[in-house]
């Protein structure tokens, strides 16, 4: 047995260890899905990042530094920007308001606080997040099949299925508390990796100067963040597009409910402080190794594959093992975040709230979990097909989950005129622009970022709607809660 795959096997054991601990927590729907909101806020803000970043980042944006150099930093600034303002303008409110309402997913929120008997938003959030989530977990079973392959010689097609069956198993015995303290371990690893690598990848190649040196003589822009900008129009809107990509932190289901799950809401500076600090040293870090991958390798015929190629040249057999790890936690910390939230969408939006299902707690967290196995097989079948560009389609769905709840979410929580129609219109057209952009217009508007137009769309719709039609206003709400609480 190869090194690499004894180190996989001590760690799977781990993640055994903590589903079994979790396992408590699943027999009710609010364990199940939100670890019964007794989460503390290092490991919410931990859960936060790891879920956030994804193979996207040790595969996808170390990629891009390779491609592209400095001009990947503007990712860096986006990321950073986009989360601080998350957890500064969001978590808070959501959380009192999830709380008030004794929600246990974002669409319980929207239903409780516009009071949607006929479940309009119940219904729309669930076919958008079912969609997205099918194509977010196809990219990222894709990423853990070109890990493993690269990493112990697997072919593709078994690569992602041993990868697919890992993050179900676990999932599947301990829900999301055993979800959110893996990405504890997962997150911990990826820090580790992003700083590791790029600083031993740098030493290969004699410095910093010498890396620098190297990358000028391939192509001076590699080492210009505003090189981008030389090309007139097309560089600017790509530069904005890259910054842009920080929005969806603004509204994306599976990382709203982390804001949902933890325990103290005083905890949630600390939380937010530490996830700033930790998703620019990711960031950074991804695209640093990227540029230093170049100057060591730079004739790659797939340059999402620097990370790999850099961990099996460079380290001893022990460490290729623990950086493929750390690749996998990227990958895992995402999909298991991703069919829960399916699963959460499935369960508990449909057929208890939707349809009325009048089955107990116990049984209906048990359909979650056959929830959960259905995605990933769903997963596997489209990932067997092989997406060729990771970045570029995790990125499509991001966008799409950002552009249809992130303008409604902050419009619910900041404008008191907003009601049901306006939050109905603004995520059916935030969605529905970032996906037609992308197949109809992104071609003509020199690649600008989906999430731009689907983002502004949304925000737009779910202003004007709510002024222009009747419905449950902010006012209209409070004023319930206050009678409600009177009787």
């Amino acid at each position: 047995m190869s090194t690499p795959v004894l180190v996989l096997l001590v760690y799977l054991l781990f993640l055994a260890i903590v589903a079994i601990w979790s396992r408590r927590e699943t027999r009710t729907l609010s364990g199940f899905f939100l670890a019964g909101k007794k989460l503390p806020y290092w490991v919410v803000a931990l859960s936060t990042n790891a879920t956030g970043e994804s193979g996207w980042l040790l595969l996808g944006l170390t990629g891009m530094g390779y491609a592209v150099g400095a001009q990947a930093y503007w990712v860096v600034v986006g990321e950073v920007a986009g989360i601080a303002l998350s957890w500064t303008l969001i978590s808070r409110k959501l959380k009192r308001l999830s709380d008030a309402t004794d929600s246990i997913t974002l669409p319980d929120v929207f239903a409780a606080r516009f009071d949607d008997r006929r479940h309009i938003l119940r219904s729309i959030a669930v076919v958008i997040i079912l969609s997205m989530v099918c194509a977010y977990v196809t990219a990222q079973m894709v990423a853990s099949g070109k890990a493993l392959g690269a990493f112990i010689g697997l072919d593709y097609p078994t690569a992602v299925i041993v990868g697919a069956v890992i993050i179900i198993a676990y999932t599947f015995v301990g829900g999301y508390k055993a979800v959110a303290y893996t990405d504890v371990l997962q997150g911990g690893l990826m820090l580790l990796g992003l700083v590791t690598v790029p600083l031993v990848a740098i030493h290969a190649g004699g410095g910093w100067h010498a890396i620098s040196s190297n990358l000028q003589a391939q192509d001076p822009a590699l080492l210009s963040m505003w090189g981008i900008t030389g090309s007139g129009t097309a560089g600017w809107i790509a530069l904005f597009s890259f910054m842009a990509i920080g929005l969806p932190f603004l509204g994306v289901p599976q990382l709203m409910v982390r804001y949902m799950s933890i325990d103290d809401e005083g905890e949630l500076k600390k939380a937010r402080l530490m996830s700033v600090i930790v998703i620019l040293l990711f960031d950074a870090g991804a695209v640093t190794l990227g540029m230093a991958g170049r100057a060591l390798f730079p004739a790659l015929d797939d340059a999402e594959t620097i990370f790999p190629v850099l961990a099996t040249e460079l380290f001893s057999p022990v460490l290729t093992g623990v950086l493929m790890i750390v690749v996998l936690a990227a990958i895992m910390s995402t999909v298991d975040s991703l069919l829960i939230l399916a699963s959460s969408a499935v369960v508990r939006d449909t057929m208890q709230k939707i349809l009325g299902s009048k089955r107990s707690d116990g049984e209906l967290a048990g359909y979650g979990k056959v929830v959960t196995i259905l995605v990933g097989v769903i997963a596997i079948a489209f990932a067997l097909e092989e997406v060729k560009f990771i970045f570029w389609f995790i990125l499509f769905a991001w966008s799409g989950l950002g552009a249809a709840f992130g303008p409604v979410i902050l419009c619910m929580l900041y404008d008191r005129k907003v009601n049901l129609a306006g939050v109905a219109a603004g995520m059916v057209g935030g969605f529905l622009t970032s996906v037609l952009w992308v197949l109809l217009f992104k071609s003509q508007t020199y690649d600008l970022y989906e999430m731009i137009p689907g983002f502004l769309v949304g925000l737009a719709l779910t202003t004007i709607v709510s002024r222009l039609l009747p419905g449950v206003s902010d006012n209209d709400y409070w004023q319930r809660r206050m009678q409600d609480e009177r009787h």
